[in-house]
């Protein structure tokens, strides 16, 4: 038996540690930057502050409105992994998405490749399939069920590619494991004012991580302003209402 002293052992557990963040989509982010999403605080809510690329995220959607604010979320973070290049694969069940609406977000359509099926195995299926591509920058599919062996096919085709992928899970009333690394629940709220009238401003969501591997957990307003991601006080949506009602 070889014995290995503490102080070795200390760093190859820690050495371990950051390798199985790594495999998860916990790389740090580049030289000279806090953040890969502009998420701020919910960053934070990571492992490491980083927020996980190259992995499974799952984003639970109790009825229509909650799949329509899903959409306008992820489309949010598409704008940013497509920055450099690539293109992105959405599988709908419902067909439902307006394309040209993705310019709110900073995403043109024409980079987005979108495909309609009615099953969840088949939608499952091309999404596996385009998680192994890695040269899309991400996918999004629309499912009503997944389970944990399913999701791990899909976690284990990002581990070779490195390729994002989003889960809009639409029948949030079996919520089973999943491998995902993060589970999302993302609500619409009323926008902010404009010139003092209210309901004008910018998208705005109730941004909820109900759970994140190794993470904290949390909640935070944000809305998409000025072609990013930005923090809303609670107290200041408070004070809109009031004025609002």
């Amino acid at each position: 038996m070889i014995m290995i002293a503490a102080p070795d052992r200390t760093a190859l557990i820690s050495r371990l540690q950051k390798d199985i963040l790594q495999w998860e989509g916990y790389r740090p982010p580049p030289a000279g930057t806090n953040e890969l999403m502009g998420l701020g605080p919910v960053e934070s809510a990571f492992p490491n502050g980083v927020f996980p690329l190259g992995t499974v995220h799952e984003l639970v959607c109790g009825n229509t409105e909650q799949a329509t604010a899903c959409g306008g979320f992820v489309t949010g973070l598409l704008s940013t992994l497509m920055q450099n290049g690539g293109a992105c694969l959405w599988i709908g069940l419902a067909g439902n998405l307006f394309p040209l609406a993705l310019r709110t977000f900073g995403v043109e359509p024409d980079r987005v490749i979108f495909i309609t099926l009615t099953k969840d195995k088949d939608v499952l299926w091309v999404m596996e399939e385009a998680l192994k591509c890695a040269g899309l920058a991400a996918a999004v599919c629309e499912v009503k069920e997944i389970d944990f062996k399913q999701s791990r096919r899909l976690q284990l085709a990002v581990e070779q590619s490195h390729v994002t992928g989003f889960i809009l899970r639409n029948r949030s009333a079996k919520m089973g494991s999943t491998a995902c690394a993060a589970r999302w629940n993302i609500r619409s709220l009323p926008s902010g004012q404009r010139d003092g009238v209210p309901g004008l401003g910018c998208p705005r969501w109730q941004i909820e991580l109900l759970r994140v591997r190794n993470g904290q957990p949390g909640s935070w307003i944000m809305e998409w302003s000025g072609g990013k991601f930005r923090q809303v006080d609670g107290q200041m949506v408070e004070q809109e209402k009031l004025m609002a009602g």
